[in-house]
């Protein structure tokens, strides 16, 4: 239950700590770029977890971090990169002091155009490396951006995020079936771990935007 509450006690939290840097003048991007509208699919998900944002494309690939995490609910706990295509190419946050991470290139330098930027362009997003969760990140339309809209912005998805350290996507999956097993005890401890109204249809497209909407004002 510790973990649960520490991550409930209020999403502005995690806003305030981690990503304000990135969207304070977002606005600036607005009519300098084109407005990518980009599907965000968690692989293996049945049925499918998913959402839809749009975001400019001038943005870096550590805005579209941000994006990712708020469009689809997660908490920003752990470590991410972006994969590219079959040669592997990371980009994340890389460091100094870990050998494992020599070849992450800094995803505050690149910027989303330079890698997306048509209809049908993709790239993987992992987040948790114990956890390996795995969303496929594509680029379905590109607009002009409107007068007035602020972004990124939220606009179509399905069924509610997973919560975090669930043991990815299978351990998801395993537990999704423990709920549907009333009474046992394995049933009880799940729901004082999730809560009794953890809804796993649950999509709430209105306070997702309300979450990007508060970065501008931080």
């Amino acid at each position: 239950m510790l973990i649960r509450n520490h991550f409930e006690t209020d999403f502005s939290i995690f806003v305030g700590l981690f990503i304000p840097l990135f969207y304070q003048d977002c606005s600036k991007f607005h009519f300098m770029s084109k407005i990518l509208e980009i599907d965000i699919t968690l692989k293996g998900s049945k049925p499918k977890i998913w959402r839809r944002i749009l975001i400019p494309s001038e943005m870096s690939f550590a805005d579209l971090h941000y994006a990712i995490q708020t469009a689809m609910g997660w908490y920003n706990c752990h470590l991410h990169q972006f994969v590219v295509g079959r040669n592997g190419r990371l980009i994340g946050i890389p460091f100094e002091d870990d050998l494992d991470m020599d070849e992450m290139e800094d995803s505050h330098k690149i910027k989303i155009k330079s890698l997306l930027n048509a209809p049908k362009d993709k790239i993987i997003y992992e987040y948790d490396f114990g956890d390996g969760w795995e969303h496929l990140v594509e680029v379905k339309k590109v607009h002009d951006a409107e007068p007035g809209k602020t972004y990124p912005q939220a606009i179509a998805g399905a069924m509610a995020c997973p919560p975090e350290d669930f043991g990815g996507i299978w351990g998801y999956k395993d537990t999704l079936e423990k709920l549907k097993d009333k009474g046992t005890p394995e049933y009880e401890e799940l729901v004082e771990w999730l809560g009794s109204d953890f809804d796993p249809t649950e999509f709430d497209l209105e306070l997702i935007n309300k979450r990007f909407l508060s970065f501008g004002k931080e």
